[in-house]
């Protein structure tokens, strides 16, 4: 612990696509992939920050696909939502491996598996030193993960919510497919909104700019990014007021 230089924030949020803990095609569960995030979970732990994760649930549902086909959009939203409870725990279970205490809290009451939401339970874990999973999203349909982290980040008291995705920031197209795509150091609330570059979904930046909360989207897989972000470092794409 003596040569783990220390974070500048207490606490933060990470949000994570349920395609974070997919195979090759982003599909399924990959034991290996959650062993790659249950390390990053340790060292960001090992740096003094209090951390509580938001995971998605793409890998297992995409509820888009079922409302293209006719399915009615609450309940493909709530199949979303029992998928995002799978993927917590199959990362709380990795994140256990890896010798860090961990719980799981759900919108969706399902007390066999893992612990309602309760703002002030979870924030009592994070400041004893577990990790926090939300699962269940808000509880509620017609709202994203990316608002549930949003949401969360702002009861718990978070300094940054921090958005690991596979690409190193934000860009004005897609760097796959345009070689020329520019990649933004910094941006605004509102620039975010009215390019509509993806950051999070509109409801989930509205919020953040509403409450102040910064956020940082970064490839979550380059090694080292997360550790520099959480040193104060430049890397990925800040997203704040601007001031």
């Amino acid at each position: 612990m003596s040569d783990v230089q220390r974070s500048i924030y207490s606490r933060i949020l990470l949000k994570l696509s349920g395609e974070a803990l997919g195979g090759p095609d982003g599909a399924g569960i990959d034991p290996l992939k959650a062993e790659g995030i249950a390390a990053q979970v340790s060292e960001v732990v090992q740096m003094g920050v209090q951390l509580a994760i938001v995971i998605g649930a793409g890998n297992l549902w995409r509820g888009r696909t079922g409302i293209e086909r006719g399915m009615e959009r609450a309940n493909a939203d709530y199949m979303g939502m029992l998928g995002t409870v799978m993927n917590a725990l199959a990362l709380m279970d990795a994140i256990e491996r890896a010798n860090v205490d961990v719980r799981v809290q759900s919108a969706i009451e399902m007390r066999a598996v893992a612990e309602p939401y309760i703002r002030r339970r979870a924030i009592r874990h994070l400041e004893v030193g577990r990790v926090v999973i939300f699962s269940g999203g808000t509880g509620n349909p017609y709202f994203s993960t990316d608002t549930a982290a949003a949401l969360r980040a702002m009861e718990i008291g978070a300094e940054l919510v921090i958005k690991g995705t596979k690409v190193d920031g934000v860009y004005d197209s897609d760097p796959k497919k345009n070689p020329g795509a520019k990649r933004f150091d910094h941006l605004t609330y509102i620039d975010a909104l009215n390019m509509g570059l993806g950051v999070m979904d509109s409801t989930a930046i509205s919020l953040c700019m509403e409450n102040n909360m910064p956020i940082r989207v970064l490839d979550f897989w380059e090694d080292g990014a997360l550790r520099k972000a959480l040193l104060g470092e430049q890397v990925g794409t800040l997203v704040n007021s601007g001031k």
